[in-house]
């Protein structure tokens, strides 16, 4: 995934995961309700940005297509991604054409061209580089022409070709924007930042996201890297495993999945490795409210 997570699992901070990966299978993902339908997700997800955008050769395609089908495999279902990830959605698209995995998916992309027609046709786009018919969830992504891209989804998802409408953004200085659009419109989903050393989406748009009845993605949950490079070298503090944290990457996804508005983080997964450690995030107890205080106290001290 990164540099600084490589040496994490050199360092042998990360345990092996192969057979803990394979009994906590059998233990299942913590599963959160859509608001508005109340479909059950599995709370831990795939973010395709970076990690995806490989040239679609064998080569490159085959440890992304493993984590895809270890993924799948261990309960996740969810994959987010958006036609501005490079190459990301040919290579979604050629995963899904090996078997039955579209199936077994929570597919999500974006809409990020303002003006109807280059909107509809970036989408267009994205169904024919996926090769798929329907689209979970498409979202404004970083609120480009809202308004116009939102009328948009919304004939799509009347005419059934995608299922829920949303909006994205990841960075704080977006929240201002989107709190109108959370506040004036009908929305299935909001897609924001959040991490243990980046709260600021808790004082305002989390809150406001559970009292709209909007389903919560949290993208940058590792704030690119940083997070990782902030822990490098030191264990794991005593006081996590009492909420089942074996690993840095299950300490920072326990954290966001401890706020009771967010669905499901999407973070990086391009090994089969990695997949396996971050879904051991969406399993167990998590943090309660003086244990999330307490993670937020230790990270600040870093």
């Amino acid at each position: 995934m990164s540099l600084s997570r490589r040496a994490l699992l050199a360092a042998g901070s990360l345990v092996p995961l192969m057979p803990r990966g394979l009994l906590a299978a059998e233990e299942g993902l913590i599963r959160r309700p859509i608001p508005k339908s109340g479909e059950p997700l599995p709370a831990m997800g795939i973010g395709t940005s970076r990690r995806y955008e490989v040239e679609p050769t064998p080569d490159k395609l085959a440890p992304l297509d493993e984590a895809v089908r270890r993924f799948v495999a261990l309960g996740g279902t969810v994959i987010d991604t958006a036609p501005s990830y490079g190459t990301a959605e040919d290579v979604l698209g050629k995963i899904f054409a090996k078997g039955d995995l579209r199936s077994k998916v929570f597919l999500a992309s974006k809409v990020g061209t303002a003006g109807a027609e280059g909107g509809r046709a970036e989408i267009e786009r994205s169904f024919k580089r996926m090769g798929v018919d329907v689209i979970d969830l498409i979202a404004v992504h970083n609120l480009i022409d809202t308004k116009t891209n939102l009328a948009t989804l919304r004939d799509l998802k009347e005419r059934k070709r995608i299922r829920y409408v949303g909006v994205t953004v990841w960075r704080d200085g977006q929240f201002a924007d989107l709190e109108p659009v959370l506040k004036a419109e009908p929305l299935d989903f909001v897609q924001v930042n959040y991490a243990v050393d980046n709260r600021a989406a808790a004082e305002r748009v989390l809150p406001l996201a559970a009292e709209k009845g909007v389903a919560v993605m949290v993208n940058v949950p590792f704030g690119r890297d940083r997070l990782f490079k902030a822990v490098q070298g030191k264990p794991v503090p005593d006081f996590a495993k009492g909420f089942g944290c074996e690993t840095w990457p299950q300490f920072f996804l326990k954290y966001v999945l401890g706020h009771p508005a967010v669905t499901c983080p999407i973070p990086g997964m391009a090994k089969a490795a990695y997949v396996e450690d971050n879904l051991g995030a969406a399993r167990g107890r998590l943090p309660d409210a003086a244990e999330r205080r307490q993670m937020e106290t230790f990270i600040d001290a870093l």
